[in-house]
């Protein structure tokens, strides 16, 4: 009777611990979206402050990059409601299914993405690149693409180049 007990009250220490294990990965499996500062002015950035894109061939709210798009322009994928931090407004913020089934980011319609050769907090090296038939750029907090010198922009414009088709 004794080693039964015993079995069943570290039976239930796991069990807590599965519990609250769970419910610590899913806090963390909201995504945030903060406001970062970089050579092109404020900007919004992802937890560990790498800059978050736009892609201009991304149509109502849904992505336009797969495939090896995806391999270079990573999404900003989410398991939640995606959290605001300082500076962005969460209204703007959503979610959009992407045709691999996974949910991504979305602010004030545009997808999000990282640029994979940004590698630290701040770079901006997909800034006005030309890549899988459209121009990525920076995002403002005010939802807008930001160009070299740190405006944001409604219109269109890039530097080409790339890494993409």
């Amino acid at each position: 009777m004794r080693n039964r007990s015993r079995v069943l009250a570290a039976a239930t220490v796991v069990a807590l611990l599965a519990v609250f294990a769970g419910v610590a990965w899913a806090a963390q499996s909201r995504t945030a979206v903060d406001v970062g500062k970089g050579s092109l002015g404020r900007m919004l950035v992802d937890v560990h402050g790498r800059t978050l894109y736009l892609f201009e061939k991304d149509r109502n709210g849904k992505s336009a990059c797969r495939g090896t798009c995806k391999s270079f322009w990573p999404p900003l994928l989410t398991r939640g409601k995606p959290r605001a931090g300082a500076g962005v407004k969460a209204s703007w913020l959503g979610q959009a299914k992407r045709r691999d089934g996974g949910v991504q980011v979305t602010y004030r319609g545009h997808p999000l993405y990282r640029f994979s050769l940004d590698t630290k907090a701040g770079q901006t090296k997909g800034e006005g690149l030309d890549d899988f038939g459209a121009h990525w750029y920076a995002v403002s907090p005010q939802g807008t693409k930001l160009t070299a010198g740190g405006t944001s922009s409604g219109g269109g414009g890039g530097y080409g180049g790339g890494y993409g088709p």
